[in-house]
């Protein structure tokens, strides 16, 4: 869990995250691929160029300005999909935001496991940022260009051709009773 003030409206933060006409810095310059937000829509996250795709999702919990919840997959990894929850919360201040990571993988330093856990202090702080400043942290910003200039090692297998929105209906989210 990852949680971080934000000094701005809820209507504000809300629209930043949810964005999807253009490619968002917080999410590593993603952009979503999906027909709408909404309880059940799949979605991808895609370059800005479209050539890979990074992540894909169904949407399980839509509740505007308060509560998103997507299932999430790396393209590039075998593990099992997780849950990311944010949680938007109007304080004083502005509105706190919390990233709450939940991941099936039974391994403890899984691929995805490492991955979620350095990229939601990314994505909170690029968020805050943004939405205060207009523009994501020169940290972020710089981390940016650096997975610009790695593009052309994206492996084959995020190939956008390979993940059409139809296949993220199949991903099925972690759920504690399969567990048992």
């Amino acid at each position: 869990m990852y949680r971080v003030l934000i000094r701005a409206t809820i209507d504000q933060v809300w629209s930043e995250l949810i964005r999807t006409d253009r490619p968002m810095p917080f999410f590593f310059n993603g952009q979503y691929d999906t027909p709408g937000l909404k309880d059940g829509a799949a979605f991808a996250m895609r370059t800005p160029d479209g050539k890979h795709t990074l992540v894909m999702g169904r949407v399980i919990e839509f509740e505007p300005p308060y509560r998103y919840a997507h299932t999430f997959r790396f393209t590039t990894s075998e593990d099992p999909v997780s849950i990311v929850r944010y949680v938007l919360r109007e304080v004083d201040d502005g509105v706190e935001f919390t990233l709450i990571n939940e991941h099936a993988a039974i391994d403890p330093v899984s691929k995805s496991e490492k991955q979620m856990a350095q990229g939601a202090k990314f994505i909170c702080e690029n968020l805050k940022a943004l939405v205060e400043t207009g523009k994501a942290t020169t940290g972020g910003r710089l981390m940016l260009f650096m997975f610009s200039l790695m593009a052309p090692i994206t492996p084959k297998s995020a190939l956008s051709e390979h993940w059409p929105l139809d296949r993220a209906p199949g991903l099925e989210p972690y759920s504690e009773t399969e567990e048992a």
